[in-house]
């Protein structure tokens, strides 16, 4: 089991659909999110991508540096870049952090952001051209030379002189939800990713997309991505929802749902049917609550609930064929850290924990409930009183 955070390079705060309690996202603080997920043990970050984010490329590069172990989940995508441009990116932030860099490949579902981007395709064409990327940054990464005529993409003696450290390439993570970004996930990718719907829709996109990888010959692995609400009490962390969206009126609701619309993404599609804009019954399975996509885009809903019982919520998905989750909460660099405090001790990480704290401060203060002899420890108390 393996837990990635989030980097909010889009913009952080306390509260959604509102300015009260927002934060000016700059290095320093994007870089705190960094070290700190690099520190508390999370497997790596996921960096969004869009035009209402800065870019991912740039900023994981900016960071990389920063951290020693967490892993880089960035985005490619179709249409908007080459796949042999791509391909030497990867290349070089894989050798230039030492292999730790994952790829999201996003066909994108909004048209009239990819129109102001310069591409004008349907949704349809959008994933045949993926396709069609995917084909030929496999085969370059792998240090194949590619020649390629497609309907979208022709190649000529295409190549990478300086390889990627992971063999044969960077791990591929999608998101589709549509039949085609399936068929193509199947075909492709290494991790499937789902945002996160209640646990019987989770299980059908698992089972269709087992069948359609066997049919290619090859096996996937399954992640998801959640917003994570976790407090001490159930009590606690209802409230801290209830909180996040205390300022979001039926206006600021009624917008947001009408930029969503425009969208022709399956997965978008199914995320506002969770709610379809109202307030009521947000709880739309035990636990899992869809407040925050009233507001936003992309993942909204947010597993809600004390330690005990989040984490036996995450192990049903587990159950399920998940072994991966993309976690993230408001504001992203306190919620990191409550995660880890709070979260981590319930699940069967695949990555190790953080060392324990020393029992003794400078000052003697007692810091973690160690096993020290006694004689230390009166020694110690004695020297403060």
């Amino acid at each position: 089991m393996e837990l990635l955070w989030f980097i909010p390079t889009h913009g952080d705060g306390r509260y959604l659909g509102s300015t009260k309690g927002g934060r000016a996202v700059n290095f320093s603080y994007l870089r705190q999110i960094a070290q700190a997920v690099d520190d508390l043990g999370f497997t790596g970050a996921l960096l969004p991508t869009g035009r209402s984010c800065e870019d991912a490329w740039v900023t994981a590069s900016t960071l990389v540096t920063h951290t020693k172990k967490m892993k880089f989940l960035v985005a490619v995508r179709p249409g908007l870049m080459s796949p042999g441009a791509a391909a030497r990116m990867a290349a070089t932030f894989d050798r230039v952090s030492g292999g730790r860099l994952l790829i999201n490949v996003v066909t994108g579902g909004d048209p009239v952001e990819l129109a102001g981007d310069g591409l004008h395709l349907c949704h349809d064409d959008r994933y045949r051209l993926t396709d069609e990327f995917l084909t030929v940054w496999r085969q370059i990464t792998a240090g194949e030379t590619v020649n390629f005529k497609g309907d979208y993409l022709h190649i000529q003696d295409g190549k990478l002189l300086f390889s990627p450290v992971q063999k044969p390439h960077p791990p591929l993570w999608f998101g589709g939800s549509s039949v085609i970004a399936q068929r193509i996930a199947a075909k492709h990718v290494d991790v499937y990713l789902t945002w996160g719907e209640p646990p019987a829709q989770v299980a059908e996109k698992i089972a269709s997309m087992r069948r359609l990888a066997e049919a290619e010959g090859r096996t996937l692995r399954f992640g998801i991505r959640l917003h994570v609400i976790v407090r001490e009490t159930e009590t606690q962390a209802w409230d801290a929802a209830n909180d996040l969206i205390r300022y979001v009126d039926d206006q600021a609701i009624a917008k947001a749902q009408q930029v969503y619309s425009r969208m022709d993404s399956e997965g978008q599609r199914r995320m506002s049917q969770l709610h379809n804009g109202s307030r009521e019954a947000l709880e739309i399975s035990p636990n899992l609550w869809a407040g925050i996509g009233l507001v936003r885009g992309g993942a909204g809903t947010a597993l809600v609930g004390n330690p005990e019982t989040v984490a036996a919520r995450m192990l049903e998905y587990v159950e399920l064929g998940i072994d991966t989750f993309i976690l993230s909460g408001y504001p992203h660099l306190e919620e990191c850290y409550r995660v880890a405090e709070l979260l981590f001790p319930h699940l069967p990480l695949q990555h190790s924990p953080p060392v324990e704290p020393q029992l003794f401060s400078p000052f003697g203060e007692i810091l973690a409930n160690q096993e020290f002899p006694q004689a230390l420890v009166k020694q110690k108390t004695a020297a403060i009183d």
